[in-house]
Protein backbone atom coordinates (compact mmCIF):
# COMPACT_ATOMS: atom_id res chain seq x y z
CA UNK A 1 0.00 0.00 0.00
CA UNK A 2 1.28 3.45 -0.91
CA UNK A 3 2.17 5.75 1.96
CA UNK A 4 -0.16 8.49 0.81
CA UNK A 5 -3.08 6.01 0.79
CA UNK A 6 -2.80 5.21 4.48
CA UNK A 7 -5.70 6.05 6.76
CA UNK A 8 -5.16 8.03 9.96
CA UNK A 9 -3.23 6.13 12.58
CA UNK A 10 -4.21 6.69 16.19
CA UNK A 11 -1.37 7.90 18.41
CA UNK A 12 0.12 5.42 20.80
CA UNK A 13 -1.04 5.77 24.41
CA UNK A 14 -3.91 7.91 25.68
CA UNK A 15 -3.80 10.53 22.93
CA UNK A 16 -6.81 11.07 20.66
CA UNK A 17 -7.12 11.76 16.96
CA UNK A 18 -7.84 15.45 16.43
CA UNK A 19 -9.77 16.95 13.54
CA UNK A 20 -6.55 18.64 12.43
CA UNK A 21 -5.00 15.21 11.90
CA UNK A 22 -8.10 13.98 10.04
CA UNK A 23 -8.00 17.04 7.77
CA UNK A 24 -4.29 16.60 7.06
CA UNK A 25 -4.75 12.90 6.35
CA UNK A 26 -7.57 13.71 3.93
CA UNK A 27 -5.26 16.05 2.03
CA UNK A 28 -2.52 13.41 1.95
CA UNK A 29 -4.93 10.82 0.57
CA UNK A 30 -5.81 13.20 -2.27
CA UNK A 31 -2.15 13.72 -3.16
CA UNK A 32 -1.39 12.71 -6.73
CA UNK A 33 1.80 10.80 -7.57
CA UNK A 34 4.60 12.52 -9.45
CA UNK A 35 4.73 15.66 -7.34
CA UNK A 36 8.05 16.60 -5.71
CA UNK A 37 9.52 19.57 -3.84
CA UNK A 38 12.95 20.58 -2.62
CA UNK A 39 12.81 19.97 1.11
CA UNK A 40 15.28 22.71 2.06
CA UNK A 41 13.64 25.34 -0.10
CA UNK A 42 10.33 24.35 1.45
CA UNK A 43 11.89 24.56 4.91
CA UNK A 44 12.97 28.14 4.20
CA UNK A 45 9.38 29.00 3.25
CA UNK A 46 8.20 27.53 6.56
CA UNK A 47 10.79 29.56 8.46
CA UNK A 48 9.51 32.77 6.88
CA UNK A 49 5.86 31.90 7.58
CA UNK A 50 6.36 30.39 11.03
CA UNK A 51 4.40 33.08 12.87
CA UNK A 52 1.35 32.51 10.63
CA UNK A 53 1.72 28.74 11.00
CA UNK A 54 1.92 28.97 14.77
CA UNK A 55 5.22 27.15 15.18
CA UNK A 56 8.16 28.29 17.28
CA UNK A 57 11.84 28.41 16.44
CA UNK A 58 12.38 25.23 18.47
CA UNK A 59 9.71 23.48 16.44
CA UNK A 60 11.61 24.50 13.31
CA UNK A 61 14.76 22.98 14.80
CA UNK A 62 12.91 19.68 15.29
CA UNK A 63 11.48 19.82 11.76
CA UNK A 64 14.94 20.46 10.33
CA UNK A 65 16.24 17.45 12.25
CA UNK A 66 13.43 15.28 10.86
CA UNK A 67 14.26 16.40 7.32
CA UNK A 68 17.88 15.32 7.78
CA UNK A 69 16.69 11.74 8.30
CA UNK A 70 15.21 11.78 4.79
CA UNK A 71 18.10 10.87 2.53
CA UNK A 72 17.00 12.62 -0.66
CA UNK A 73 16.90 16.37 -1.27
CA UNK A 74 13.53 16.05 -2.99
CA UNK A 75 10.36 14.96 -1.26
CA UNK A 76 8.47 12.95 -3.90
CA UNK A 77 4.87 11.85 -3.51
CA UNK A 78 5.66 8.54 -5.22
CA UNK A 79 8.50 7.76 -2.81
CA UNK A 80 8.15 5.02 -0.22
CA UNK A 81 10.49 6.63 2.32
CA UNK A 82 8.46 9.68 3.33
CA UNK A 83 8.10 8.27 6.83
CA UNK A 84 11.22 8.88 8.93
CA UNK A 85 11.71 6.84 12.08
CA UNK A 86 14.57 8.20 14.20
CA UNK A 87 14.75 7.32 17.87
CA UNK A 88 14.35 10.10 20.41
CA UNK A 89 18.04 9.89 21.23
CA UNK A 90 19.12 10.45 17.62
CA UNK A 91 16.49 13.12 17.11
CA UNK A 92 17.65 15.00 20.22
CA UNK A 93 21.25 14.93 18.96
CA UNK A 94 20.32 16.37 15.56
CA UNK A 95 18.04 18.92 17.24
CA UNK A 96 21.07 20.34 19.06
CA UNK A 97 20.44 18.66 22.40
CA UNK A 98 16.84 19.70 22.92
CA UNK A 99 15.23 18.42 26.13
CA UNK A 100 12.99 15.32 25.79
CA UNK A 101 9.94 17.14 27.18
CA UNK A 102 10.53 20.03 24.78
CA UNK A 103 10.93 17.57 21.92
CA UNK A 104 7.52 16.05 22.64
CA UNK A 105 5.85 19.47 22.76
CA UNK A 106 7.42 20.64 19.50
CA UNK A 107 6.49 17.42 17.69
CA UNK A 108 2.90 17.93 18.84
CA UNK A 109 2.95 21.53 17.56
CA UNK A 110 4.22 20.39 14.14
CA UNK A 111 1.40 17.86 13.94
CA UNK A 112 -1.16 20.46 15.00
CA UNK A 113 0.16 22.86 12.34
CA UNK A 114 -0.40 20.18 9.69
CA UNK A 115 3.26 19.89 8.71
CA UNK A 116 3.78 16.23 9.65
CA UNK A 117 1.69 13.18 10.59
CA UNK A 118 2.32 10.61 13.27
CA UNK A 119 2.48 6.95 12.18
CA UNK A 120 2.74 5.02 15.42
CA UNK A 121 3.49 1.31 15.53
CA UNK A 122 1.49 -1.10 17.71
CA UNK A 123 3.97 -0.71 20.56
CA UNK A 124 4.80 2.97 19.93
CA UNK A 125 8.29 2.26 18.64
CA UNK A 126 9.65 3.82 15.47
CA UNK A 127 11.03 1.41 12.93
CA UNK A 128 10.76 0.21 9.33
CA UNK A 129 9.66 -3.20 8.13
CA UNK A 130 11.50 -4.39 5.02
CA UNK A 131 10.64 -6.97 2.41
CA UNK A 132 12.83 -9.81 1.17
CA UNK A 133 14.70 -7.52 -1.23
CA UNK A 134 15.55 -5.05 1.52
CA UNK A 135 13.16 -2.31 0.45
CA UNK A 136 10.99 -0.63 3.04
CA UNK A 137 7.59 -2.27 3.12
CA UNK A 138 6.14 -0.16 5.90
CA UNK A 139 7.59 2.40 8.30
CA UNK A 140 6.38 3.75 11.63
CA UNK A 141 7.46 7.22 12.66
CA UNK A 142 6.70 10.68 11.26
CA UNK A 143 5.17 11.15 7.82
CA UNK A 144 6.52 14.08 5.78
CA UNK A 145 3.79 13.83 3.12
CA UNK A 146 1.88 16.92 4.39
CA UNK A 147 4.87 19.04 3.37
CA UNK A 148 4.36 17.99 -0.24
CA UNK A 149 0.63 18.64 -0.01
CA UNK A 150 1.12 22.17 1.33
CA UNK A 151 4.21 23.10 -0.68
CA UNK A 152 2.42 25.59 -2.96
CA UNK A 153 0.47 27.09 -0.05
CA UNK A 154 3.61 27.55 2.04
CA UNK A 155 5.50 29.11 -0.87
CA UNK A 156 2.69 31.60 -1.55
CA UNK A 157 2.48 32.44 2.15
CA UNK A 158 6.21 33.10 2.43
CA UNK A 159 6.22 35.27 -0.71
CA UNK A 160 3.28 37.27 0.64
CA UNK A 161 5.04 37.79 3.97
CA UNK A 162 8.23 38.83 2.19
CA UNK A 163 6.30 41.37 0.11
CA UNK A 164 4.63 42.74 3.24
CA UNK A 165 8.05 43.01 4.87
CA UNK A 166 9.38 44.99 1.91
CA UNK A 167 6.32 47.24 2.00
CA UNK A 168 6.74 47.84 5.74
CA UNK A 169 10.40 48.68 5.13
CA UNK A 170 9.43 51.20 2.45
CA UNK A 171 6.79 52.71 4.74
CA UNK A 172 9.32 53.06 7.57
CA UNK A 173 11.76 54.82 5.26
CA UNK A 174 9.00 57.09 3.94
CA UNK A 175 8.01 57.94 7.52
CA UNK A 176 11.63 58.81 8.32
CA UNK A 177 11.93 61.04 5.25
CA UNK A 178 8.61 62.76 5.94
CA UNK A 179 9.53 63.43 9.57
CA UNK A 180 12.86 64.92 8.52
CA UNK A 181 11.27 67.09 5.82
CA UNK A 182 8.50 68.31 8.10
CA UNK A 183 10.88 69.18 10.92
CA UNK A 184 13.20 71.12 8.62
CA UNK A 185 10.35 72.94 6.88
CA UNK A 186 8.80 73.96 10.21
CA UNK A 187 12.17 75.37 11.31
CA UNK A 188 12.46 77.28 8.05
CA UNK A 189 8.94 78.66 8.35
CA UNK A 190 9.53 79.86 11.90
CA UNK A 191 12.97 81.34 11.20
CA UNK A 192 11.73 83.17 8.10
CA UNK A 193 8.70 84.58 9.97
CA UNK A 194 6.29 83.04 7.49
CA UNK A 195 2.67 83.69 8.43
CA UNK A 196 1.18 80.34 9.48
CA UNK A 197 -0.19 78.64 12.58
CA UNK A 198 3.10 76.96 13.42
CA UNK A 199 2.09 75.89 16.95
CA UNK A 200 -0.88 73.97 15.53
CA UNK A 201 1.30 72.46 12.82
CA UNK A 202 3.89 71.37 15.38
CA UNK A 203 1.17 69.83 17.56
CA UNK A 204 -0.22 67.93 14.58
CA UNK A 205 3.29 66.77 13.71
CA UNK A 206 3.87 65.63 17.30
CA UNK A 207 0.59 63.72 17.39
CA UNK A 208 1.43 61.89 14.17
CA UNK A 209 4.92 61.06 15.39
CA UNK A 210 3.50 59.66 18.62
CA UNK A 211 1.26 57.32 16.60
CA UNK A 212 4.19 55.62 14.90
CA UNK A 213 4.22 52.05 16.27
CA UNK A 214 7.21 50.52 18.00
CA UNK A 215 6.57 47.24 16.20
CA UNK A 216 5.71 48.37 12.67
CA UNK A 217 3.11 46.65 10.56
CA UNK A 218 1.43 47.50 7.30
CA UNK A 219 -1.92 48.18 8.96
CA UNK A 220 -0.49 50.52 11.59
CA UNK A 221 2.01 52.36 9.37
CA UNK A 222 -0.03 53.10 6.24
CA UNK A 223 -2.50 55.63 7.72
CA UNK A 224 0.21 57.48 9.68
CA UNK A 225 2.54 57.71 6.67
CA UNK A 226 -0.35 58.93 4.54
CA UNK A 227 -1.11 61.73 7.01
CA UNK A 228 2.58 62.62 7.33
CA UNK A 229 2.80 62.92 3.55
CA UNK A 230 -0.26 65.18 3.45
CA UNK A 231 1.16 67.35 6.24
CA UNK A 232 4.49 67.65 4.43
CA UNK A 233 2.68 68.69 1.24
CA UNK A 234 0.67 71.28 3.18
CA UNK A 235 3.78 72.84 4.75
CA UNK A 236 5.60 72.82 1.41
CA UNK A 237 2.67 74.65 -0.15
CA UNK A 238 2.91 77.32 2.57
CA UNK A 239 6.62 77.80 1.89
CA UNK A 240 6.08 77.92 -1.87
CA UNK A 241 3.38 80.57 -1.51
CA UNK A 242 5.81 82.64 0.55
CA UNK A 243 8.44 82.31 -2.18
CA UNK A 244 5.95 83.41 -4.84
CA UNK A 245 4.95 86.49 -2.83
CA UNK A 246 8.56 87.44 -2.23
CA UNK A 247 10.30 88.24 1.01
CA UNK A 248 8.12 89.51 3.85
CA UNK A 249 8.78 93.07 5.00
CA UNK A 250 11.03 93.49 7.99
CA UNK A 251 9.46 94.18 11.37
CA UNK A 252 10.40 97.56 12.71
CA UNK A 253 10.76 98.23 16.41
CA UNK A 254 7.80 100.57 16.26
CA UNK A 255 5.70 97.82 14.72
CA UNK A 256 6.46 95.31 17.48
CA UNK A 257 3.21 94.70 19.36
CA UNK A 258 2.95 95.03 23.09
CA UNK A 259 1.39 92.39 25.31
CA UNK A 260 -2.07 93.90 24.95
CA UNK A 261 -2.04 93.14 21.22
CA UNK A 262 -1.88 89.46 22.06
CA UNK A 263 -5.29 89.56 23.72
CA UNK A 264 -8.20 88.20 21.71
CA UNK A 265 -11.48 90.04 21.82
CA UNK A 266 -14.87 88.57 22.64
CA UNK A 267 -14.15 84.91 23.32
CA UNK A 268 -17.03 82.61 22.53
CA UNK A 269 -16.96 80.78 25.84
CA UNK A 270 -14.48 80.93 28.70
CA UNK A 271 -12.86 77.52 29.20
CA UNK A 272 -12.44 75.93 32.58
CA UNK A 273 -9.20 76.50 34.45
CA UNK A 274 -7.96 72.95 33.94
CA UNK A 275 -8.82 73.04 30.24
CA UNK A 276 -7.04 76.35 29.71
CA UNK A 277 -3.97 75.23 31.65
CA UNK A 278 -3.60 72.33 29.21
CA UNK A 279 -4.31 74.58 26.20
CA UNK A 280 -1.83 77.31 27.19
CA UNK A 281 0.88 74.78 27.97
CA UNK A 282 0.35 72.97 24.66
CA UNK A 283 0.32 76.20 22.64
CA UNK A 284 3.37 77.61 24.38
CA UNK A 285 5.63 74.65 23.96
CA UNK A 286 4.57 73.64 20.52
CA UNK A 287 7.36 76.12 19.68
CA UNK A 288 10.98 75.06 20.15
CA UNK A 289 12.88 76.32 23.18
CA UNK A 290 15.56 77.72 20.86
CA UNK A 291 12.94 80.00 19.29
CA UNK A 292 11.87 81.25 22.73
CA UNK A 293 15.46 82.11 23.63
CA UNK A 294 15.93 83.96 20.33
CA UNK A 295 12.85 86.04 21.16
CA UNK A 296 13.60 86.48 24.88
CA UNK A 297 17.39 86.27 25.32
CA UNK A 298 17.36 88.20 28.62
CA UNK A 299 16.03 85.15 30.48
CA UNK A 300 19.37 83.41 29.83
CA UNK A 301 20.99 85.77 32.37
CA UNK A 302 19.00 84.04 35.11
CA UNK A 303 19.98 80.48 34.14
CA UNK A 304 22.85 78.50 35.60
CA UNK A 305 24.02 77.64 32.10
CA UNK A 306 22.51 77.45 28.65
CA UNK A 307 18.75 77.05 28.34
CA UNK A 308 18.22 74.01 26.17
CA UNK A 309 15.12 72.38 27.65
CA UNK A 310 11.80 73.44 29.07
CA UNK A 311 13.09 72.52 32.51
CA UNK A 312 15.99 74.96 32.11
CA UNK A 313 13.53 77.70 31.17
CA UNK A 314 11.34 76.98 34.20
CA UNK A 315 14.35 77.05 36.55
CA UNK A 316 15.49 80.40 35.14
CA UNK A 317 11.98 81.84 35.43
CA UNK A 318 11.81 80.88 39.12
CA UNK A 319 14.90 82.96 39.83
CA UNK A 320 13.77 85.82 37.59
CA UNK A 321 10.44 85.90 39.42
CA UNK A 322 12.20 86.72 42.68
CA UNK A 323 14.42 89.41 41.17
CA UNK A 324 11.43 91.01 39.41
CA UNK A 325 9.61 91.17 42.78
CA UNK A 326 6.73 89.04 41.57
CA UNK A 327 4.86 87.89 44.66
CA UNK A 328 4.49 84.14 45.37
CA UNK A 329 0.70 84.47 45.18
CA UNK A 330 0.84 86.03 41.69
CA UNK A 331 3.27 83.36 40.51
CA UNK A 332 1.23 80.51 41.98
CA UNK A 333 -1.92 81.86 40.35
CA UNK A 334 -0.17 82.06 36.98
CA UNK A 335 1.15 78.51 37.36
CA UNK A 336 -2.33 77.26 38.27
CA UNK A 337 -3.96 78.86 35.23
CA UNK A 338 -1.23 78.44 32.59
CA UNK A 339 0.91 75.70 34.05
CA UNK A 340 4.46 76.37 35.22
CA UNK A 341 5.77 76.14 31.65
CA UNK A 342 3.25 78.67 30.33
CA UNK A 343 3.86 80.98 33.29
CA UNK A 344 7.62 80.76 32.72
CA UNK A 345 7.22 81.70 29.06
CA UNK A 346 4.97 84.63 29.97
CA UNK A 347 7.48 85.85 32.54
CA UNK A 348 10.28 85.62 29.95
CA UNK A 349 8.23 87.85 27.64
CA UNK A 350 7.58 90.35 30.46
CA UNK A 351 11.29 90.36 31.29
CA UNK A 352 12.21 91.03 27.65
CA UNK A 353 9.82 94.03 27.55
CA UNK A 354 10.97 95.15 30.99
CA UNK A 355 11.59 98.79 29.98
CA UNK A 356 7.93 99.34 29.19
CA UNK A 357 6.49 97.36 32.12
CA UNK A 358 6.84 99.01 35.52
CA UNK A 359 5.07 96.44 37.71
CA UNK A 360 5.91 92.91 36.57
CA UNK A 361 3.81 91.23 39.27
CA UNK A 362 0.71 93.28 38.53
CA UNK A 363 1.08 92.74 34.80
CA UNK A 364 1.48 89.00 35.33
CA UNK A 365 -1.78 88.96 37.29
CA UNK A 366 -3.52 90.81 34.45
CA UNK A 367 -2.25 88.34 31.86
CA UNK A 368 -3.22 85.44 34.12
CA UNK A 369 -6.82 86.65 34.29
CA UNK A 370 -6.90 87.06 30.52
CA UNK A 371 -5.40 83.61 30.07
CA UNK A 372 -8.08 82.16 32.35
CA UNK A 373 -10.69 83.76 30.09
CA UNK A 374 -9.05 82.30 26.98
CA UNK A 375 -8.01 85.71 25.66
CA UNK A 376 -4.22 85.37 25.71
CA UNK A 377 -2.05 84.40 22.73
CA UNK A 378 1.73 84.61 23.25
CA UNK A 379 2.77 83.28 19.84
CA UNK A 380 2.47 86.55 17.82
CA UNK A 381 4.50 88.43 20.43
CA UNK A 382 7.22 85.77 20.46
CA UNK A 383 7.53 86.06 16.68
CA UNK A 384 7.59 89.86 16.81
CA UNK A 385 10.23 89.93 19.57
CA UNK A 386 12.35 87.46 17.66
CA UNK A 387 12.15 89.50 14.46
CA UNK A 388 13.01 92.66 16.39
CA UNK A 389 16.05 91.04 18.01
CA UNK A 390 17.26 89.75 14.65
CA UNK A 391 16.93 93.21 13.12
CA UNK A 392 18.88 94.76 15.98
CA UNK A 393 21.59 92.15 15.60
CA UNK A 394 21.89 92.85 11.87
CA UNK A 395 22.02 96.59 12.51
CA UNK A 396 24.78 96.13 15.08
CA UNK A 397 26.72 93.92 12.72
CA UNK A 398 26.48 96.06 9.60
CA UNK A 399 26.20 99.62 10.93
CA UNK A 400 28.84 101.95 9.45
CA UNK A 401 31.90 102.79 11.51
CA UNK A 402 31.85 106.27 13.09
CA UNK A 403 33.60 108.96 11.08
CA UNK A 404 36.96 109.96 12.52
CA UNK A 405 39.28 112.71 11.40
Amino acid sequence: MEIHEQSPTAPFGTGRISFDVVRTQQQVNALLPGKSVNKWQLFRHICIARSQLGVSDRALTVLEALLTFHRETLLASSSSDLVVYPSNRKLIIRAHGIAPSTLRRQLASLIKAGLILRRDSPNGKRYARRDASGHIDRAFGFDLSPLIVRAAELADLSYSIAEDGQLVDRLRKQATLSRRDIGKMIETGIEENIDADWPAIRRQFGNLTARLPRIPSRESLEPVVRELTLLASHILEILQQHVHRGEAPEVDAADAPDLDSCVKSKPRMAPTRSQHQANVSARSFAMPVRLIIEACPDIVNYARGDIRTIGDLVAAARLARQLLAVSPSAWNEACTVMGEEGASLTLAVILQRGDSIKNAGGYLRTLTRRAAAGELSIWPLIMALRALNQKRKLYTQYRPAPFSR
